[in-house]
């Protein structure tokens, strides 16, 4: 009843073995990013929308750095003002109001300068990024 069958010869399957890496550095750059470019250069709806973000955004950078500047510099006077110890204080003889009006403001605006162009920079990296993006 049960004879020895022969036996089946394995059907072998060579498939070819892929690697999959998730580096997208040599990646294509999809299609919407000149469709953006086109979009501003154009100066359609969409094109109007990411420049108004990008002007609200640079806006928004001058108008904290003003506001900054401003609550220092006419701070200062006030608390001179407020505070009297602060007008008989010196150093090396030098009252310290002179000192900070004429010494300090200096540094710190050459540092919000310099903060305040990085900070531009950087939303204009951005907003390029995005528009080559799509």
């Amino acid at each position: 009843m049960d004879e020895p069958s022969e036996p089946r010869p394995q059907q072998t399957r060579h498939t070819r073995r892929v690697r999959v890496t998730s580096s997208r550095r040599g990646a294509a750059r999809p299609a919407g990013g000149a469709a953006l470019s086109r979009d501003l250069a154009e100066q359609t709806g969409l094109g109007e929308i990411y420049l108004q973000g990008l002007l609200r955004a640079q806006l928004r950078l001058s108008l904290t750095v003003l506001g900054v500047g401003v609550l220092a510099l006419g701070g200062l006077p006030v608390l001179f003002l407020a505070v009297p110890a602060t007008r008989e204080l010196g150093v090396l003889g030098i009252p310290f109001p002179w000192l900070v009006l004429g010494g300090l403001v200096y540094p710190v605006a050459a540092l919000a300068a310099r903060w305040y162009a990085r900070a531009a920079e950087r939303l204009e990296r951005d907003f390029a990024e995005i528009v080559g993006r799509g």
